[in-house]
């Protein structure tokens, strides 16, 4: 398994880069995250995954290993290849990814050019347990909900709403945006209540 290529960067486009390393030019596949984030020098390392199939050898390269993790994640999933799981990194950052994961947005993964509600429901229950051990985020997304909800809800109280009926609003305004922020949640709220 090649892990990582280090090297002089050769060529540069959007979807792919070519690394000569000592002679040897490789081609790389690559997110539009990763490609914004080639440094300018010409020395660079991409941490690699070859995909292997019957007909072809394939090399994808990412500027972090949090990012090519998060693409094995994605690829283990059934109905999510390579291209899909590069799509994917290209449209979102692999931190927007693991929070749509984690907070169930399964309208985001959807958004996502060639995957259907099925795969998006797919992705979320196939990952989201693996997506919490491995990067540690319910805590941050759930604090972070749970500071905005109460600011949402304490501000609605305010305005005259019932409690009661106002937490069940914010809870479904937040399983479709989970990152939304409290005048998001605020002005969405009163067009429901």
């Amino acid at each position: 398994m090649i892990t990582q290529i280090k090297g002089r960067l050769v060529e540069k486009t959007p979807t792919y880069v070519v690394i000569d390393c000592n002679g040897v030019g490789y081609l790389l596949h690559v997110s539009l995250n990763t490609f914004s984030s080639l440094p300018d020098s010409e020395a660079i390392t991409l941490y690699s995954h070859l995909s292997v199939k019957e007909d072809s050898h394939t090399l994808f390269g990412f500027i972090n290993k949090t990012e090519r993790e998060v693409f094995r994640l994605l690829i283990s999933v059934s109905g999510v290849g390579p291209s899909i799981a590069r799509t994917m990194l290209s449209s979102m950052t692999s931190e927007e990814i693991q929070q749509a994961i984690a907070s169930e947005n399964i309208a985001l993964i959807k958004s996502v050019k060639g995957i259907g509600a099925k795969t998006a429901q797919r992705v979320i229950i196939d990952l989201k347990d693996k997506i919490l051990k491995t990067f540690d985020l319910e805590t941050i997304s759930v604090a972070q909900n749970n500071t905005n909800k109460e600011e949402a809800l304490s501000a609605l109280e305010v305005l005259g709403f019932n409690r009661k009926q106002s937490d069940k609003v914010l809870n479904a305004i937040l399983k479709e945006q989970a990152d939304a922020s409290v005048e998001v949640l605020i002005k969405k709220a009163l067009k429901s209540l």
